[in-house]
């Protein structure tokens, strides 16, 4: 893939780390931005990910690196989405064509990439913790640096800021967080008075003049008690700060961060304080880009697309993808059944909870980005009859672990977690991948785990989940899958059990390999097997495990093989391990899965491919292992032939 075309970018193309930024006048920053939003745009284009959040920090990008010593001083970006251009101010403007892509440019900060990028992030709500502890660690090895967290105003919803911030505000280090706000409606708007007032307060001026005061004021207590009143109602009057002036911030603000004639000299300014600052900036999805300004969710995070055209609806409609499937389920089954609560930690679109929040709007519940809230929220519900579907990507259900145990699973109660994008998800890479739910949940008592193979079974196996009286997870990849019809009733499939989907073909002497798949891996079980003459059990529960199918298929083959697209360490494969055990059977096993190691960005296929997991790589793992157990179903399948 070529790069952007170098002549349409002369002052970008200067730029290769920001030391070279920092010596540009000051009268080239504003084009350099507009040529760094304009080359984030042609970039994006080309290879998809993250478009309208990029957008908008454009010109905080430009004047965080102008006015601060990075890498010394350290930026650490929240959710993390939003770095394309700090990535290409960093060194990596020419990498940018292989941006998510395997070996590419990850499209999170990542420490291995660039001593710019100061810490992982991918999800929200970390990077005032992290940045508090660069603080002071640099004020317990005497460094004069700053630590800056910049956080939207989503990320700010979530419990762990505010726990990082009530430690911060009694913290004495340099430490500025950054409230990137493109969402918030700011009364009084921002303009010139604000501008004037953002810089006035960050001023050295107006530090000492405050501090002078009170020194003064200390030998008349009563006065100084008044003046500190007026001031945090004066000011509380012209800025939305008083909120953060009482966690021990002072509170700068709000500016228009599309503006460096005020972004720059406010950051100037800040850079002489000392002690905890909180700065607000406003911001704008999509700033630049008209239809993206105008639908920032579509262009949240695109594929491909003319950039002049802008995104446009296929001809013909794909496969459903089990996010939909799931959608149409809750809807049907919220028609069906009026306990039926809906749940989502701000993940609408992604979760496909769109249609239920028009069609059920007060049995809909976004709580923000704040998973653990979500889970205790709806075990809360469940304790008074309800019947919630809390809906949550794999990965992100591991930020409300002790929830689930204690909130959920100790009290027994009816909670089913539509688990999205477990397994690989590729191009966001190991951050956001759904590698451990089976592990992690398999292990709960009174948990229950469901792993539908295909489309159809992903919507029975949801009706099953819900009629339960007790916790059920049901994992689903990303994507579509094999184009299974999906019936319209809410029929559900049997609890706990699986089914034989081929049986090998053979003489009279026995059977040889069986295959046990856990989900969608099924299908390239199925053609792997056609290979080899194996047998292949659809297993979909991991918990309960239909031990009575499994002892049946062990007493009549050979060797066993499970097939899982998560962890191997603790997973399906490890629960068909230990039921064998408890059962007193040996049999040799070979667990096929995720290995044990985060598995790096890129497509899908590639890499399930990487890890074996295809119909190919999972022949050949099973033929490296019972070489001779292979050869005789293959011959078996010669005679039958």
């Amino acid at each position: 893939m070529a790069n952007p075309d170098a002549a349409a970018y002369p002052l970008l193309m200067r730029i290769n780390d920001p030391a070279d930024l920092r010596r540009l006048p000051r009268h080239e920053l504003k084009p350099l931005a507009d040529q760094l939003r304009a080359y984030v745009l042609d970039s994006v284009s080309r290879t998809g990910g993250h478009l309208s959040s990029n957008l908008g920090t454009v010109e905080l990008t430009v004047a965080l690196h102008y006015v601060f010593n990075t890498p010394a001083d350290q930026l650490v970006w929240d959710v993390g989405h939003q770095t394309y251009p700090h990535k290409i101010l960093t060194g990596r403007r020419d990498r940018m064509p292989t941006l998510r892509q395997l070996g590419g440019l990850s499209g999170f900060p990542m420490r291995s990439e660039s001593p710019y990028d100061t810490f992982g992030t991918a999800h929200s709500s970390t990077s005032i913790s992290a940045a508090l502890g660069m603080a002071m660690a640099a004020k317990h090895k005497g460094e004069d640096t700053h630590a800056v967290a910049v956080i939207g105003d989503g990320a700010l919803t979530a419990g762990m800021a505010f726990e990082a911030l009530n430690n911060a505000g009694v913290c004495d280090c340099n430490l500025l967080v950054i409230l990137n706000d493109n969402d918030m409606s700011i009364s009084p708007p921002v303009g010139a008075l604000n501008r004037y007032l953002a810089q006035l307060l960050s001023g050295n001026f107006y530090a000492r003049a405050k501090n002078v005061g009170k020194q003064v004021l200390k030998a008349a207590p009563p006065l100084f008690e008044l003046a500190k009143r007026l001031e945090q109602h004066a000011k509380g009057m012209v800025v939305p700060g008083t909120m953060f002036e009482q966690f021990g911030f002072n509170y700068i603000g709000p500016i228009d961060g599309h503006d460096l004639e005020s972004l720059i000299p406010t950051l100037e300014n800040i850079r002489q304080l000392k002690g905890p600052q909180f700065l607000h900036v406003v911001t704008k999805k999509g700033q630049g880009y008209k239809l993206a300004e105008a639908d920032p969710v579509a262009y949240h995070g695109p594929g491909k697309f003319d950039p002049r055209v802008g995104l446009v609806k296929p001809a013909t409609p794909g496969k459903p993808t089990f996010t939909q499937v799931f959608g149409q389920w809750l809807c049907d089954m919220a028609a069906h059944d009026p306990r039926l609560v809906g749940i989502t930690p701000a993940m609408r679109e992604g979760s496909g909870m769109v249609e239920f929040e028009q069609r059920f709007p007060k049995r809909y519940y976004d709580v923000g980005i704040a998973e653990q809230h979500a889970v205790t929220f709806a075990a809360g519900l469940a304790t008074q009859g309800l019947k919630p579907v809390v809906a949550i990507y794999s990965t992100f259900l591991q930020r409300a672990y002790d929830q689930l145990i204690h909130d959920v699973a100790l009290q027994n109660l009816p909670v089913v977690f539509a688990l999205d994008r477990a397994g690989l998800v590729g191009a966001d890479g190991a951050t956001h991948a759904g590698a451990y739910d089976i592990p992690f949940l398999r292990c709960i008592p009174n948990m229950a785990i469901a792993c539908p193979a295909d489309e159809a079974e992903c919507r029975g196996l949801l009706s099953t989940a819900f009629a339960q009286e007790h916790p059920v997870a049901v994992r689903y990849p990303r994507g579509a899958g094999v184009g299974a019809s999906v019936a319209t009733d809410l029929q559900p499939l049997p609890y706990g059990k699986g089914e034989v989907r081929r049986q090998a073909q053979r003489p009279a002497a026995g059977r040889r390999i069986a295959i046990l798949a856990f989900g969608t891996l099924l299908y390239p079980a199925l053609e792997a097997a056609e290979r080899l003459n194996a047998a292949v059990v659809n297993m979909r529960w991991v918990k309960p495990l239909d031990t009575a199918l499994l002892l049946q298929v062990a007493a009549e083959h050979d060797a066993l093989v499970t097939v899982e697209e998560g962890a191997i360490m603790g997973g399906a494969g490890s629960a068909v391990a230990e039921a064998l055990a408890a059962a007193g059977v040996a049999k040799p096993l070979l667990q096929l899965g995720l290995p044990d190691r985060f598995i790096e960005h890129g497509d899908p296929a590639k890499l399930l491919a990487l890890q074996g997991l295809d119909a190919p790589g999972i022949a050949k793992a099973i033929e490296a292992r019972f070489p001779s157990l292979v050869e005789q179903a293959q011959a078996a399948l010669k005679l039958v032939a």
